[in-house]
């Protein structure tokens, strides 16, 4: 039998990752108390919103907002900020942990961003060191690390290049993201055991899009592999508006009580994780049909 963590982190990306993608625009207020009652629930990690193009991105255009309102002492508060523009409003603010992206495919990030890995990551190297004497948390989203919707497969190696890039700009985590839904559990068993081998001294997560319904199997598989931190998404939010197909994240209530069925403590209160997802969810513009969610919202209406 595998050795399993005691304990596992659950980074709830929610706020951010999940509503980015939203059709309809989710009222500034909702985001406050869903962010409020993700923290109730046992929630210590979370990104709250992204310092983005709101012409790009609509979703995010209250941003500044969200952070003025939502920073909280017991919780890493994580806010993406993914070029100089968007650092430079997090130093306006009191938020002291960012996270940027790059996806290991040069077509995402060209179709994204506009520019190839190689010109992010130049852009990218100072401002990480910047940040770092500023003693900010630094977190790495890879994107695309197993599967691009342009490209196709990611070799590992690439993977591993770009996790080996940030970690000597100085990250303190890189969350590495199955973008597209695409990847086997044999995949995330072997990426994860290859990460975890070279980068032991790094916080290392897992982020995972459920969009083929393989999102829990690669989380055993990557449990399996030593990693002990996973991107989750209340309610299964999220998607990917530079990724053709790719669907939400894997769901904070479907792991969570995976987990806790296993034995595994997330410190994490099922019942008012349901009571935060119903706070957004009248506000989406899909129903919510996660496992968990689903059996159990009309208990705690009731």
């Amino acid at each position: 039998m595998f050795k399993l963590p005691e304990k596992v982190t659950i980074i709830e990306v929610g706020p951010r990752d999940g509503l980015q993608n939203e059709k309809l625009f989710v009222p500034t207020e909702k985001k406050k108390q869903f962010i409020a009652a993700l923290r109730e629930a046992g929630l210590r990690e979370m990104e709250l919103t992204s310092f983005v193009s709101p012409k790009w991105v609509p979703q995010m255009a209250d941003a500044a907002e969200i952070v003025f309102d939502s920073l909280d002492e017991r919780t890493r508060n994580i806010v993406l900020a993914p070029n100089r523009k968007g650092v430079d409003r997090v130093y306006s603010t009191n938020c002291k942990a960012v996270a940027v992206f790059v996806g290991v495919s040069n077509s995402f990030n060209l179709k994204n961003i506009n520019k190839t890995t190689a010109d992010c990551m130049a852009e990218l190297k100072p401002i990480i060191k910047e940040l770092k004497e500023k003693n900010y948390f630094v977190r790495a989203c890879i994107s695309t690390a197993f599967y691009c919707p342009y490209e196709g497969k990611i070799a590992d190696t690439d993977t591993l290049k770009l996790c080996r890039e940030f970690v000597s700009a100085g990250v303190d985590e890189l969350s590495v993201a199955d973008t597209i839904g695409m990847a086997a559990p044999t995949e995330s068993y072997s990426l994860f055991s290859k990460l975890k081998a070279e980068f032991c001294h790094t916080l290392l997560t897992a982020h995972f899009h459920d969009t083929r319904k393989l999102g829990l199997a690669n989380i055993l598989a990557a449990l399996q592999a030593g990693i002990d931190r996973f991107d989750t998404s209340a309610g299964g939010l999220g998607g990917c508006p530079f990724a053709p197909g790719a669907s939400g994240n894997v769901a904070t209530e479907d792991v969570v009580y995976m987990l806790e069925r296993m034995g595994i403590e997330t410190g994490v209160d099922l019942q008012k994780l349901v009571g935060a997802i119903e706070i957004v969810s009248p506000h989406l513009s899909r129903e919510i049909e996660t496992g968990y969610f689903r059996l159990h919202a009309k208990t705690v209406r009731e």
